[in-house]
């Protein structure tokens, strides 16, 4: 439930602030004939979101054994890359965020309401899909239960609150600081994922070692067992790690951690960053 609460949380926060820059900017400039348009691609952006979510639980049921090792551990594998990346991306480019999506929608009014709502579509649709592939593979590490399920459901609803408040202005954010540990977060799941996609492969024999274990703690600790659940949801625990798991859980973990952490990454977003949390300026 942690893990996915953070990664709705903040996914849902980036979309729902992404939503306010584009409908204060319609506002400010007086177009609310575009409204409609604008709802519109953030809707379809939406559904699209739910339905890759519903698509990748499908695919995965209807699968062999084996079939589902591979689909388990290639979407993970694909996830860690985009949150990944994301991750950096939004370091590098929050301070210009606000300037980019005004620019895009200035651009799209030339081709009227239909690119209005394409523009407002991508910009919502990156976070949603990425939300939707990184929350499948998060389940698929820690094992598909109702406590994962509760996190997603109330990641997004404080997103969709906190995206509405900071709208209103009803609250300040120090949105600086929020997305600088929900990244950090974001990359220790990521790197739990990462280790859950070498398993997977481990098992398919596509990587060795799958039985040279770092510990087996199944001993004394039950795979499904809430501490195990926790520390797997947490920080990527499994109670059987092989040392290829460990080792690359370790090199990941500690180089995203040391360039994200870097000196000079708080002069990216700043503690009080005027292209988010100005939305209605």
């Amino acid at each position: 439930m942690l893990s996915t609460f953070t990664i709705a949380l903040r996914e849902g926060l980036e979309a729902a602030l992404i939503i306010g820059i584009l409908l204060a900017y319609i506002v400010k400039t007086d177009r609310l004939h575009l409204m409609p348009a604008l709802w519109g691609g953030v809707a379809v952006a939406i559904i699209a979101s739910f339905a890759l979510g519903g698509f990748l639980s499908f695919t995965s049921r209807e699968l062999t054994p084996r079939g589902e090792e591979f689909f388990t551990g290639t979407t993970s594998f694909l996830a860690v890359g985009l949150v990944t990346a994301m991750v950096f991306w939004m370091k590098a480019t929050a301070r210009s965020l606000r300037d980019d999506l005004h620019g895009k929608v200035e651009n799209s009014l030339v081709g009227g309401p239909i690119a209005l709502a394409l523009t407002a579509f991508l910009a919502v649709a990156r976070e949603g899909l990425e939300t939707s592939l990184f929350v499948y593979t998060n389940f698929k590490s820690v094992g598909a239960a109702s406590a994962p399920s509760i996190g997603l459901i109330l990641g997004l609803g404080f997103s969709i609150a906190l995206g509405i408040l900071i709208y209103n202005r009803s609250v300040t954010l120090n949105l600086g600081k929020f997305f600088r540990w929900t990244g950090v977060a974001l990359l220790i799941v990521a790197a739990g994922v990462l280790s859950n996609a070498i398993h997977e492969y481990q098992a398919l024999g596509w990587l060795p070692g799958d039985q040279s274990f770092a510990w087996d703690v199944t001993s004394w600790m039950a795979p499904h067992s809430l501490l195990a659940s926790f520390l797997g949801g947490a920080i990527g625990f499994d109670t059987t790690t092989s040392w290829l798991q460990l080792i690359i859980w370790i090199v990941f973990l500690g180089s995203t951690l040391y360039f994200y952490l870097k000196t000079g990454a708080a002069r990216n977003i700043s503690p009080r960053n005027a292209a988010l949390s100005g939305t209605r300026d």
